[in-house]
């Protein structure tokens, strides 16, 4: 877990107004206080996951942004697949941060103004495994105390609005307190 302020950048951004798994890579993106991705699937105040809306539409929306690293495409490569920034469905593509080290409730501050709040992991899903075969399971792994990992990114909700762009400083800074591991969203 990560206890300190740590700093990466923004690779890539994407959104896409329906649901779709991949997301065209942008120019930029615009982060909606308390509503998520202006134009994507997923932007509003309640939960727009069509599996989980019809289990609650009234739920609040934890899944306002989703991130990914990087280096889980490098990871993936070297086991036969190939994924590029948006593939996964995720709006931002990070590199040189450790998403899945963060605590809940770490604040990512992203280019000049926007502020989110991460909430959670990112569950995956057999989605993963339509859009290649096996790579659902390369994304799984396993901790030091063989305890299940997934590795499809982190999910948030934003604080605050503003633009990203891919070359944008990603600054994290933790919550106050005790680390707190990410819940499965």
């Amino acid at each position: 877990m990560i206890s300190e302020i740590t700093t990466g950048r923004v690779l890539a951004v994407c959104a896409a107004r329906g649901h779709r798994f991949s997301k065209p890579p942008l120019l930029s993106i615009r982060l909606l206080p308390g509503l998520g991705v202006e134009g994507d699937a997923h932007c509003g105040a309640t939960v727009k996951h069509p599996y989980l809306a019809r289990k609650n539409p009234n739920a609040p929306n934890l899944r306002q942004v989703h991130l990914m690293h990087r280096e889980l495409f490098d990871e993936v490569a070297a086991k036969g697949f190939t994924v590029k920034p948006g593939d996964l469905g995720e709006n931002i593509t990070t590199e040189g941060i450790d998403l899945l080290g963060l605590s809940e409730g770490t604040l990512l501050y992203l280019g000049d103004a926007a502020v989110i709040e991460v909430t959670g992991i990112r569950n995956p899903c057999v989605q993963i495994d339509r859009f290649q075969n096996g790579l659902l399971k390369a994304m799984l792994d396993k901790d030091a105390n063989g305890k299940l990992m997934r590795k499809s990114g982190i999910m948030s909700i934003v604080k605050t609005g503003g633009d990203v762009r891919p070359g944008d400083i990603v600054r994290a800074v933790p919550p106050d307190g005790p680390l707190r591991p990410l819940p499965l969203l």
